[in-house]
């Protein structure tokens, strides 16, 4: 637990080691908060009696679902299974057991590869379940959408229950995962040019041609949305996307990244390697009428990042 003392509201989080999980831990109004964040060994999500008792002692004012297996184009091609199964039980784990204790408060974490791979960008929020999805992530995007309906279905029976989904485009940032198996577009790109400027290396392999366009938020800003989110929680949109409204190309990240970390090498295209959905950007009009915008620029966060990363992981 973090600030416990007996007047201050009472936080549920899951996730808490993760990235989202621990920028919100760091966040300054985590000061406000008497937040519960239980790692794996202490609550293992997938054990439906030990979250639904978990959340019945705890008896939080709010749950705040940051949890989940997550992983790049690689893992998710490599574990479907894993991350379908893993991500539904977890999320309907933790949404039952916050309903069967009449928790009201509930702030679900989302994610972009909930959108059809077919619609043009940028992706609005009535564009939900309206097509197919990008097969390379289809696993973890339909464990997402399950976890959506569920927060709708629960409010529909019990519109006193404020039960919000937050759909944050990709994440990156302080406490990402480098690892070259796993993990996803900006923080692997550190990680190999990195890798590329301590050993000489020239060249650098790009998946794909490098024309797919991403859009990328970091983990700070997300930690501050979800805050301003559960203090106002009854004006968010059931569904709602946090993001920036700008993406970069593939070949754009490759590029900042490069010029940040002065590696003065060449990229090598494999156009034989599968890059998901041509253009992922979030349409955030609702985000702006709603009031909030991210402050931090992508030099910015990527400045950041690659201090943690050479702090903590090279």
């Amino acid at each position: 637990m973090t600030n416990c003392t007996q007047c201050q509201p009472k936080i549920l989080l899951t996730g808490g080691t993760g990235l989202v999980g621990r920028n919100i831990l760091e966040h300054p109004s985590s000061k406000k908060w008497d937040i519960y964040a239980p790692n794996r060994k202490e609550l293992n999500l997938n054990d439906s009696v030990a979250v639904f008792n978990s959340v019945a002692r705890y008896q939080p004012e709010i749950i705040i679902h940051a949890a989940g297996l997550v992983g790049g184009i690689k893992a998710n091609i490599t574990n479907p299974i894993s991350f379908l199964d893993n991500n539904i039980i977890m999320g309907r784990n933790i949404l039952m057991a916050a309903r069967n204790s009449d928790v009201a408060k509930f702030v679900n974490l989302g994610s972009s590869c909930m959108y059809p791979k077919s619609i043009e960008a940028p992706l609005t929020e009535d564009k939900i379940m309206t097509g197919q999805l990008e097969p390379t992530n289809e696993g973890y995007a339909l464990a997402k959408l399950f976890t959506m309906k569920l927060c709708d279905f629960i409010q529909e029976e019990n519109p006193s229950f404020l039960y919000k989904t937050l759909i944050p485009c990709n994440i990156y940032g302080k406490y990402d995962n480098f690892d070259p198996e796993t993990s996803h577009l900006v923080p692997a790109i550190i990680q190999k040019i990195h890798h590329a400027k301590i050993n000489d290396l020239k060249t650098i392999d790009v998946w794909g041609d490098g024309t797919a366009r991403r859009e990328f938020l970091y983990a700070g800003d997300v930690a501050d949305a979800i805050f301003v989110a559960i203090e106002n929680l009854s004006t968010v949109p059931n569904l709602m996307n946090i993001g920036v409204g700008l993406d970069y190309s593939i070949n754009e990240y490759y590029e900042i990244i490069a010029e940040i970390l002065n590696w003065q090498g060449s990229f090598v295209h494999d156009l034989g390697m599968p890059v998901g959905m041509h253009q992922k950007l979030s349409a955030v009009d609702l985000q702006r009428k709603w009031g909030w915008q991210p402050k931090t620029s992508l030099r910015q966060g990527i400045k950041k990042t690659y201090k943690y990363f050479l702090e903590s992981c090279s």
